[in-house]
């Protein structure tokens, strides 16, 4: 692991950690960044030992500034003429991670970097974070991530940002009021420290539980009420054939550990 590596990836107890690593350039997305987070999520979906993850920036006083602007072009990174799915592999929900994921923002988020707090399953803020979006500054449209910022916050919050670019910056105060952040920590040590704790916490429970539960959640945000309630209630039942099922009431009655079975395709 090099301090010229765009992303760290490190691994431990269960808890995967990422760090996008470009402080030099407020840890934009440059294209090997990218390309670098859509191998390092294809290797978590991978890892049956890895229970929760961690995304988070280097330095301390950004977490990501959005995309490199220099380096901005058809055909570069993840902005190829192609369908969204395809085109945008670099959070954690655009490539369909199993495994709950904690966003820690450390500094200034901006523009793209929304992308990560938005695809988000918890997020984490200290009080120095702030949250903007310059992308009309730069001639460019805020539409990806402005549609996550308005799932989480509401429509007014992805305007104001949006619309009036690099004049305004949303305290982190502001966006733990919204809901943009979950959990508000008074310093970047904190915040990490929080998220750590809560990442152990997850690795205790039954992975593959997590992960239906998680399905069904963010099921809520992409159908109407019937068709979400439909759909979870089929993942439910599904966990009814897993081991899982079986092993949590036995080791709560025994006073164990659980022993979870990672395999999403076992049965009893």
């Amino acid at each position: 692991m090099t301090a010229d590596q765009p992303l760290l990836f490190t691994a431990e107890e269960g808890v995967a950690t990422l760090t996008l690593n470009r402080p030099h350039e407020g840890n934009a997305m440059a294209p090997e960044l990218l390309v670098a987070l859509e191998a390092a999520w294809g290797r978590i979906n991978d890892d049956r030992e890895i229970r929760a993850v961690i995304l988070t920036g280097a330095g301390e006083r950004h977490f990501c500034t959005g995309a490199a602007v220099g380096k901005l072009g058809v055909g570069i990174g993840g902005l190829q003429n192609r369908p969204y799915a395809d085109a945008n592999r670099f959070t954690s929900r655009m490539c369909a991670v199993a495994q709950p994921v904690i966003c820690v923002v450390n500094g200034l988020c901006n523009a793209g970097g929304l992308h990560f707090v938005a695809d988000a399953d918890i997020v984490i803020a200290c009080e120095q974070a702030v949250f903007m979006d310059t992308h009309v500054n730069v001639g460019q449209v805020s539409a990806l991530e402005s549609i996550g910022v308005a799932r989480r916050a509401g429509v007014g919050a992805a305007l104001l940002m949006g619309l009036v670019g690099r004049s305004y910056r949303m305290p982190a105060s502001r966006a733990h009021q919204l809901g943009i952040v979950d959990l508000l920590e008074p310093t970047r040590e904190a915040a990490m420290a929080r998220a750590v704790e809560l990442a152990t916490a997850m690795c205790a429970n039954s992975p593959q539980a997590m992960a239906l539960t998680k399905r069904a959640i963010w099921a809520s945000t992409e159908m109407p009420d019937r068709q979400a309630l439909d759909f979870s209630w089929e993942l439910l039942k599904s966990q009814w054939a897993h081991p899982d099922f079986e092993e949590g009431p036995k080791a709560f009655a025994e006073k164990r550990p659980a022993r979870w079975n990672p395999d999403p395709n076992a049965r009893r």
